[in-house]
């Protein structure tokens, strides 16, 4: 008979190989749709939604996995999920037209939603005051973005793009074997039968959960978004190869996965609010900095006009990516810890909810990043919307968070003072 404390360890070593392999597959086509935009000739639009399609599906059904999860239990749900996207996979290197990998897309991005499963089943193997711990190592499987980024473009090189979907649909089989072999199931995990669909979607009505989804619409979304994006930008901006561009924007995606256990530490220790609102700020200062487009400009001196160049170098520009990635790694995690905190009988549910929320936010950006590079011609429009989005969070919190707690914090003291 198993431990309970080998249960946990298994459990969450388990799972979080299981969600790096389904995130690595959910990124998939941040690499292959390169060399497909190239076969199609698609535009930048077109490649947005190419990129995005799967993101629309494992966004879309996280809420009903979150809710099933709250019901039957991880492991289950789980093993069904990773088993119903194997063939979806293997069918994607058949494609010929634009509409055969938009369709197998939204089918491979069934393993996105992986993710709502997971971070509620490993949440309750664990004591409250290390849950955050377990979600952020949980959540380090986002890690598998950057391993996608490692992994398939030395396929593409050696055997064509054609071979990456027929290497992960084997990956795929294997680990869900394996996720089977070392996970358990504990029925006390599960809501009581009493507890009706209406109930768990109550939590639609919470203005709180709306505003986690603010946040995680940012840490997630963007990160999923740029994940996607990066790749690509590499090689248009700065004319790296595929497998070196590949490899740049892994400085991106890596500590946006490996770092979310870091998040999940911090957030125990210091609290979901304050540690978000840095990772704010930080994500603010960088955005503005990556904003600023390739610029020459001319200035008539005395001595006859001089002209300067302004921008990022790749090198610069890689730096500030990991910064932001460092950052969003931490925002992942504590925004999930503010809902252990709120939400601990249905963590399932509200995930799914915020889930949900993150990864539309995953899908949308893409294809307003190509839109706004078709609409500007201006290739750090990308960063220039993420600028907007995250001042209109900052915003949030400071009026639902910072601003009532400054306010209840003197009405308390003039209360004292009365008294």
């Amino acid at each position: 008979m198993a431990s309970h404390s080998y249960k946990q360890i298994s459990v969450l070593s388990a799972s979080t190989l299981a969600f790096t392999v389904c995130f690595m597959i959910w990124m998939m086509f941040a690499v292959i749709g390169i060399p497909i935009k190239a076969t199609l000739s698609l535009n930048e639009t077109q490649f947005g939604i190419l990129v995005a399609t799967p993101v629309l599906t494992g966004s879309l059904i996280r809420l009903p996995l979150g809710m099933m999860t709250d019901r039957f239990g991880g492991r289950p749900v789980f093993f069904v999920l990773m088993l119903s996207t194997i063939i979806p996979i293997y069918l994607v290197s058949y494609g010929t037209q634009f509409w055969h990998y938009l369709i197998a897309g939204l089918f491979v991005g069934m393993a996105g939603g992986a993710f709502t499963i997971g971070i509620a089943y490993c949440a309750r193997w664990f004591p409250k005051n290390r849950q955050g711990l377990a979600m952020g190592i949980f959540g380090a499987g986002n890690s598998g973005a950057a391993l996608t980024k490692l992994v398939a473009p030395s396929i593409v090189v050696a055997f064509g793009w054609q071979m990456v979907p027929k290497v992960y649909a084997v990956l795929m089989l294997v680990t869900a074997i394996l996720f089977w072999l070392f996970t358990f199931d504990d029925p006390a995990h599960r809501v009581g039968k009493n507890v009706s669909i209406t109930d768990q979607l109550a939590a639609l009505r919470d203005p709180k959960v709306w505003k986690y989804c603010q946040y995680y619409s940012i840490v997630f979304g963007g990160y999923v978004a740029l994940s996607l994006w990066m790749t690509k930008y590499y090689v248009a901006e700065y004319g790296f190869s595929l497998k070196t561009a590949a490899l740049l924007a892994a400085c991106f995606s890596l500590p946006g996965g490996m770092l979310r256990a870091l998040g999940g530490w911090a957030s125990d220790k210091w609290g979901a609010h304050k540690v978000t609102w840095w990772v704010l700020w930080l994500s603010w200062i960088v955005l503005f900095i990556l904003s600023y487009p390739q610029t020459d400009f001319t200035i008539y001196t005395v001595t006859g006009p001089q002209t300067f160049h302004i921008g990022l170098t790749p090198t610069v520009f890689t730096v500030l990516m990991f910064t932001m990635g460092f950052a969003w790694a931490i925002g992942k995690a504590s925004v999930f810890k503010y809902i252990s905190d709120d939400y601990p009988h249905n963590i399932g549910v509200i995930s799914g909810i915020v889930g949900l929320a993150g990864g539309l936010g995953g899908f949308l950006l893409p294809i307003m990043f190509g839109a706004l590079v078709d609409l500007t011609g201006v290739r750090s429009s990308c960063f220039m919307l993420m600028y907007g989005v995250v001042w209109v969070s900052l915003a949030w919190m400071y009026w639902t968070e910072i601003r009532t707690h400054e306010v209840m914090s003197r009405h308390k003291l003039a209360i004292d003072t009365l008294e």
